[in-house]
This record gives structure tokens, sequence and C-alpha cells, in this order.
């Protein structure tokens, strides 16, 4: 028998000990980390710290993400096996919750229990919904329901705290895996600190629908950046009548005050899908894209160990409405073995939590990377879909490839698409694996020179690296926040 114990002293951690020789390895091994154990012994009695937290993508150490982990302990060959430990109740270690049962490690996000119910959350809801106190100076981003601290709330973040540093800026995370900028408070969803910050704050910056009950309150702003220029139908625009779902849209959007958009396209396409027609669109540019015109990937490919001789396919497909995982169209580590190329693996943000790390030789899995900006600009070309990422990309001139074998099922049965992509595409589409290894090694690109320029006159004017000072000019301009 293995004994365990949790400890919170110095950090969270697991601590395990048996008796006999030390066992070769031990990791906790999740869905998109793992930790390997500190282990010190001499072959009478050994022990193992386990460190609840990972660093990753040359970041800090942070907490593990909320999660599963198995607990896989190695044994030398001419060792017997090491039995598993007894389970563990769970219990709160800092900045980490965790429960041990039937070897698995089971880490949860760091709200007190008390406050980790329905009724915690309804009482939560009541006290900061009707509170009488005044709005704070400070300003409330979210990024993909809080999975990551990215997208467009990230680079106005980074442009705001330049130049009005008295401001407060809070980032909702679902746990504190998520590392947020210098300077920012990270606010666990669900929280005491992120209901009051969500009600106290006078301006949101969100990309996406905002979660659970909100009153916005007077004197208090939401400005929408929303998350990419639209293809596939959304909103009211979706295929099928669904009056609770339509209901649903407007109640959403009656709580921004002002749209961000990309291109004067998507303003027009979410403005009518959104019922957003009486209210403010800021067309300007998505200030994510900045670091497109005005950074380069080398930083980026150091993190992920590519050399820069490398060449680097980024496959990043949307997400699936009929499915929770990433699309299965492209088999990573024959793509790289077929191109000789480093695939860059990047799942939709709602295929994050469901999913598995790819791997393979010269694949890396690239979906849990904070920030999808840094990965265009360090990739060589794109493999996508229907991907809003293409309007992006785009930006950079870099190939693009486009892999559709679903595009009948996807634009009749799924979604449909606002126009016709076989059309206007900048790049080849394709239909199986074998076409687009083709296309990466043969295929000439300067053949779409013609529908690519088109193509960025229409939806990347204003993609000239100054957005997100435009939207930070317009936010301090009327007033969303004081620069003191």
């Amino acid at each position: 028998m293995t004994d365990a114990r949790f400890a919170s002293d110095p950090g969270a951690a697991l601590i395990l000990s048996g008796e006999g020789p030390r066992p070769a390895s031990i990791e906790l091994v999740g869905a998109r980390a793992r930790a390997r154990a500190s282990i010190t012994g001499r072959g009478k009695t050994w022990r193992a710290v386990l460190a609840l937290r990972a660093a990753r993508w040359g970041g800090p150490e942070l907490p593990l993400p909320v999660g599963d982990y198995a607990l896989v302990i190695e044994t030398a060959a001419d060792a017997p096996p090491i039995a598993p430990p007894a389970p563990l109740p769970l219990v709160q270690l800092g900045t980490v919750r965790a429960s041990l049962e039937a070897g698995v490690v089971r880490i949860g996000p760091p709200i007190d229990p008390a406050y980790d119910s329905g009724e915690g959350q309804a009482a939560l809801e009541r006290r900061y919904a009707t509170r009488p106190d005044g709005l704070e100076n400070a300003v409330f981003f979210e990024s993909f329901y809080g999975r990551n601290a990215s997208c467009n709330p990230l680079a106005i973040d980074r442009e705001l705290a330049a130049r009005a540093p008295g401001v407060t800026r809070y980032w909702s995370v679902v746990d504190l895996s998520v590392r947020v900028p210098e300077g920012a408070i990270a606010v666990v969803e669900g929280s005491p600190e992120w209901w009051r910050a969500r009600g106290s704050a006078r301006l949101l910056v969100v990309n996406d629908w905002l979660r659970r009950r909100f009153e916005r309150r007077r004197g208090q702003f939401v400005l929408q950046t929303w998350h990419g220029t639209p293809l596939k139908r959304l909103a009211l625009h979706r295929p099928g009548f669904d009056p609770r779902r339509m209901a649903a849209v407007v109640r959403e959007s009656r709580r921004w005050n002002v749209l961000l958009a990309q291109n004067p396209y998507a303003g027009r396409i979410l403005a009518k899908a959104y019922a957003f027609l009486t209210r403010p669109v800021w067309v300007e540019g998505y200030p994510r894209n900045d670091v497109l015109t005005t950074g380069d990937g080398g930083e980026t490919r150091r993190a992920l160990g590519i050399r820069p001789d490398d060449r680097v396919l980024l496959y990043a497909p949307t997400w699936r409405d009929d499915r929770d995982e990433i699309v299965d169209f492209v088999d990573p580590a024959a793509l790289a073995s077929a191109t000789g190329a480093v695939v860059l693996v990047r799942g939709h943000s709602r295929t994050l939590l469901q999913g598995r790390d790819a791997a393979g030789p010269r694949v890396i899995d690239v979906t849990g990377f904070p920030d999808t900006s840094l990965l265009l600009l360090a990739a060589d070309a794109l493999v996508t879909d229907y991907s809003s990422v293409m309007f992006d990309f785009s930006v950079t001139g870099k190939p693009m490839y486009f892999l559709v074998p679903d595009m009948e099922h996807y634009s009749t049965d799924l979604r449909g698409f606002y126009f016709d992509l076989v059309a206007h595409a900048p790049g080849p589409l394709v239909r199986s694996h074998d076409e687009l290894v083709a296309e990466v090694l043969d295929g000439d690109p300067a053949r779409f020179a013609e529908k690519y320029a088109i193509w960025r006159e229409r939806f990347n004017a204003r993609d000239d690296g100054r957005a997100a000072e435009r939207v930070v000019d317009r936010i301090l301009d009327q007033g969303f926040v004081e620069r003191a």
C-alpha cells in the first residue's frame, strides 16, 4: 500500500511514500497538462512530491487546469508493482482543490465550497446584481468564457495598461491555470471576487456571450469585441426556427453597448444577426491582429521548440455543432511525415476542455496555447476549413489551404454560409489528406494572388497594426473609464 496525503505548504502538492525500491517515475497525466514527481529514497523507503502545477510554453508555473489526472506509477523492470494509494477526500490547497480516488486526482476550481453550489451561486447573484455601491474605475475582461486571456480583450488590455495605468484590470478565468497579463487581477468564475468585479467594473470587455445573470448597472458599459469575421451563419441567422434561441440572442445583445467589427462586412452581418441595428458598431479592425503586422514569430517558435528554418503548418479547424472534440480529418503525424513540416494542431476554444492533446513526431498540440495570434505569426501556412481564423491569417499574406470534406453537410445541415467560399477562397479547397499533401508540396500559391488581394481589401483594410490604439482612443474619449 502506498501512503498518500495532500499538502499545501509550500505549495499544493500530492505527497506519496512507500517501502521498498523507489519508483522509476510518477506522473499526473491529464488531457492538456501533466506533472512529474520529484522522488527521493535509497532502497528501503521512498518519497515522492507531485506539485499540482505545471509550466507550459515557456511561461511560469501555474496550478494545474481543472480536470481529471491519471496517477501513473512506473517501476523498474525487475521491481514489483506498487499498489495505488487509498482515496483522499476533496481538500482546498490554497489555489487548488483536489481529491484522489481510484488512481485519479481530480482538480476542481479554487472556489470556497460554500459557494460552489446552485444555492451559493444564487446568493452571490442576488448580492452583486443589486448592490448599491458605486462603480469602480476598472475593466472586467473575459475571453472565450475565461478559458484563456487572449484575443481582442488581451490586445485592448495591453494598450489600456500602457495608456491608462491607473485603471484596475480584472480578468475572468475558469481557474488559476490561466495566465493573465502583467498587472491584472485574476478572478475565478463563480467566486465572490468574480461577482464583485463584474458587478462593479465601469467597463466590461468580452468576446462572447455574458453568462449567468447580468444586469448592467447605470453608468456601466459593455464592449462586445466578438471573436471573428463570420463565414458561417450565427445567432438569428442559424438554420431552423427556434423561438427560445431567438429570445436568448435578443436578450444577450441588449446587454451590450458597443459591438466591435473587423471590417464593414462583419459589422453588417453581426448587427443583423444579433439584432444590434440601433446601437454603435465600431469598425476598427481587430486589435488581436495588430501583432500580425508589428511582430515576428521568432519568440513563439522558440517557446514551442521549433527551429528557425523549420516549415510550420498550423491546422486550425472550427468546431462542429454535432460533436464536442476537434474534427479528425487530418492525421497530424502523417501530414508532418509527408510534408516534412512541423504541424501545429489548434483546436477551437469549444474543444479545449473535451479533447486531448494530439501527439506524434513533429506534431505539437497548441490548443492550450494562450494566444492564437502568436501562432498565426509563427506559422508558414494555415490549414483550416470554415473557421474565422482565415480572416485573421490573411493579414499575413501567407498561404492558406481549406480542407473541407464535409462542406455539403456543414453548409446545408449544420450552419450555412454567408458567401460562396468556393468562389472567393484565397487558397485551394481540398477534400482529402492526399489532396492536401499534394497542394502543400506542389501547389503554386501564386495562382490565388488575385483572389487573395481582393480578399484582403475586403476583410483586412483596417488591420493595419493600430486597431487597439483606435479602440482605446474611443474607450477613453467616451469616458467608459478614466485615465487616472
